[in-house]
């Protein structure tokens, strides 16, 4: 159930036999969740934190017209809501883009964790901070990459995040988003989404068709990017 979740944190760091039977049974219920359905609601008070186990999310903050942005997309392995934990509500909401699954973790018993096992208390806290990581290059691309640039950015992160947790390969993965939802990530309008990717395609380096990603020529696509994984701290920590 929360194999992807082992593998993100293997990633980074050991995890003890004793930590990860913490981490299972901190797991009260699982839950489906349709796509399009909003898992955490903005000011909503928490009491307990989402581990995705199958399906993407995002977090998303909408103005009065309309208008959305997606500040950081969730995957297989991944805590939505882990900053809930200490804020107590969310200034976002978080919503479900696939139909997923998710298991709740009461935050009464994230405490029992950062109590009783305080080096994996340390973790998640690293795994907070990866986040905001995430999201500063979001902002980066949003603020100075070019469009093409951009989705390039957005194309190599999620096929390294989701090969990580056994989701992807190095030549692609699965890519469920809409190009509407493409444009609520890259700040775009759907047209110059739709021919951004169409001048990938020009240029071989990626194919996009039927909800997933072909990767042509990934040391293209990383250079157009200029994709360093260094803020994903994949390499290992002792904490």
């Amino acid at each position: 159930m929360i194999t992807a979740h082992l593998h993100k944190l293997r990633q980074r760091t050991h995890v003890s036999a004793d930590e990860e039977q913490a981490i299972r049974n901190s797991v009260a219920e699982t839950r489906s969740v349709p796509a399009g359905r909003v898992m955490v609601r903005c000011g909503e008070p928490l009491s307990h934190s989402v581990m995705l186990l199958e399906g993407w999310m995002a977090r998303v903050k909408d103005l009065e017209g309309g208008a959305r942005q997606v500040t950081e997309l969730h995957l297989p392995g991944d805590f939505v809501d882990l900053h809930g934990f200490t804020l107590k509500r969310l200034d976002h909401d978080v919503v479900a883009l696939t139909d997923s699954t998710v298991g709740l973790v009461p935050h009464g018993r994230l405490r029992e964790i950062t109590e009783r096992l305080p080096r994996l208390g340390r973790i998640y806290w690293f795994m907070t901070n990866v986040d905001a990581a995430i999201t500063r290059e979001l902002v980066l691309s949003l603020g100075q990459r070019s469009a093409i640039s951009r989705m390039a950015h957005l194309f190599c992160e999620i096929c390294r995040r989701l090969e990580i947790v056994g989701r992807g390969t190095e030549h692609g993965c699965d890519f469920p988003l809409t190009q509407r939802e493409l444009s609520e990530c890259l700040g775009l309008t759907v047209v110059h989404v739709n021919r951004t990717l169409q001048e990938l395609r020009r240029r071989a380096l990626v194919e996009l068709e039927n909800r997933q990603l072909t990767i042509r020529d990934r040391a293209g696509l990383e250079a157009l990017a200029e994709f360093d994984p260094a803020y994903l701290y994949l390499d290992q920590h002792r904490l």
